[in-house]
């Protein structure tokens, strides 16, 4: 069964920005890519990084250690050496509060 966690105000993630945030034993990222709004897991899939130091493309979040590119529609692994895709959450937005669905 799911549950809708608050994860934190629209005005903390402006668009081009990138916010990680733990809730229990899950890290997520929150991305605001052109003004939309996407998470996923926080730590990339090929190396222990936070993927909220890393860097918001066109193309997506790019990990700060060793420069993978994740999809942040799909989580996909976009080059090497990742290749591993990260799990994306729904969100939704309710009263200038962003919420993802654990």
């Amino acid at each position: 069964m799911s549950e809708w966690v608050k994860a934190c105000g629209i005005e903390q993630v402006k668009e081009g920005q990138l916010f990680g945030f733990v809730h229990e034993d899950k890290k997520l990222l929150i991305a605001n890519l052109k003004g939309k709004i996407h998470a996923t897991d926080l730590i990339c899939t090929h190396a222990d990084a936070d993927l909220s130091t890393g860097f918001l493309s066109d193309e997506g979040v790019r990990c700060p250690l060793h420069l993978s590119v994740f999809n942040l529609e799909n989580g996909e692994p976009q080059n090497l050496p990742a290749e591993i895709p990260l799990k994306v959450y729904n969100i939704k937005i309710d009263a200038n509060e962003i919420y993802v669905e654990l």
